[in-house]
């Protein structure tokens, strides 16, 4: 590198002494790479922001912006007479749809459901009945009973349970209530061995994004809520049937007893403190669990895989008529939302297609003006439960969740006239 002596620097100046503090070269390598991010990032910034505002100039004339306004702040609605045409701002379109809805509400008629008799109930699934007895044990407060051990049962009581093979958590769960199996048998005077065995305490049901998960969970921090191993089972609308995915059919049922193991882990702290074999014996008599399908709430279309509908096409039983008589004293937890909020978060979260305010709409005129036709030929119940219609329906109608929690509040209403009654 050249030096500079004082003579030169007082007549060439400071850049030219700046010219002379030359870098070494391998040092620039790791400049110009910087330089190129810079440049390559500010370029992708560019054309990132272009892209933006033209999307932006070109849907200008739909009057909103997708996936950003809500559908509750919409002042216009699509015309149903149409499927190709959705103008959000016609006032003759908003008009149309309010006369879709006008004549769909004055054909709700709710009549009240006249319950299946119970021995109706117990001979369409008599091995169900078998199993749960009519009495649960005193002085507990979940619904348990103990079950005589057969000798296949006493080997591997979990081997077949089709929770456990479609989930591997349940696996899980099952090596170390299998481990512990023996620990928590019941041995009477005649050598006869017996297992404890409880059904959920309570049911958490509602309308899928209703907040049912939410509850759940916040309910397992109490100490006296055991957990299940799946907060959603759904066996008694659609397991129970051999329903996995509707559209894959019917395959192998999921009998009682798998039910009955999701809620094993509970029975094992009620059985220690029935046997006192811990020092909180009392606390762990009041144990319960529970489970939260929202399905329970309003899935009943195994019963036209199952069953014949009735001439008036409506279902001869419902999921609810099942807990009732196999269990009348359940706790339901119903949950409940604004439902044209739970739609549209319904629709945000299920439907895989490209989401807008403008395609929401759009499936929503389309459902009401199918639920409208069926109405014209049928009663509401046959609509509300005809599977064909709900399939085709993307949208889910509103009045259909208000006839499904008036079956459920009817069971719950006889249900407590019984009990004063006794």
């Amino acid at each position: 590198m050249p030096c500079l002596d004082d003579g030169d620097n007082s007549r060439r100046g400071l850049p030219s002494v700046l010219e002379l503090r030359r870098v070494p070269q391998w040092s620039l390598g790791p400049l110009r790479s910087v330089r190129k991010v810079k440049v390559i990032s500010f370029l992708l910034g560019l054309t990132l922001t272009f892209l933006i505002m033209a999307s932006y100039i070109l849907t200008w004339d739909k009057k909103g912006l997708m996936l950003t306004l809500s559908p509750f702040h919409l002042r216009t609605i699509v015309n149903p007479s149409s499927t190709l045409s959705h103008n959000l701002s016609s006032t003759k379109d908003y008009a149309n749809i309010k006369l879709l809805v006008k004549c769909i509400t004055s054909k709700l008629e709710f009549s009240p459901r006249k319950l299946p008799p119970l021995k109706d109930v117990v001979n369409t699934d008599s091995h169900l009945f078998s199993v749960i007895p009519h009495q649960f044990l005193p002085n507990i407060k979940s619904p348990c009973w103990y079950e005589e051990l057969s000798g296949k049962t006493k080997l591997d009581p979990y081997s077949k349970n089709l929770y456990a093979v479609r989930s591997k958590s349940f696996r899980t769960v099952c090596d170390y209530l299998r481990k512990h199996f023996q620990e928590h048998l019941y041995h009477s005077d005649d050598n006869k061995q017996y297992r404890l065995r409880c059904l959920p305490y309570f049911y958490i049901i509602g309308q899928p994004k209703c907040g049912t998960t939410d509850l759940f969970h916040r309910l397992l921090l109490h100490p006296e809520v055991k957990f299940t191993t799946m907060k959603e089972p759904h066996w008694w609308t659609r397991k129970r049937f051999g329903i996995i995915h509707l559209k894959d059919g019917l395959l192998e049922r999921f009998p009682v007893e798998d039910y009955l193991d999701l809620f094993e882990l509970a029975a094992y702290h009620i059985q220690e403190g029935i046997l006192g074999n811990t020092s909180g014996d009392h606390s762990q008599r009041h144990i319960i669990t529970g489970e939260a399908s929202a399905s329970t709430m309003w899935d009943n279309q195994a019963w036209s895989y199952l069953y014949n509908y009735r001439a008036d096409g409506e279902p001869p039983f419902l999921a609810q008529d099942f807990i009732h008589a196999v269990q009348p004293n359940a706790k339901i937890i119903v949950m409940l939302r604004d439902p044209v909020e739970r739609l549209y978060s319904d629709y945000l979260y299920f439907n895989m297609a490209n989401k807008s305010v403008e395609d929401f709409d759009l499936r929503v005129s389309e459902s009401l003006q199918l639920f409208e036709a069926c109405l014209a030929e049928n009663s509401v119940r046959s609509c509300v439960y005809n599977t064909s219609l709900s399939n085709a329906m993307t949208a889910i109608c509103l009045c259909q969740s208000r006839e499904e929690q008036a079956q459920w509040i009817m069971v719950i209403v006889v249900n407590y006239h019984v009990s004063l009654l006794n």
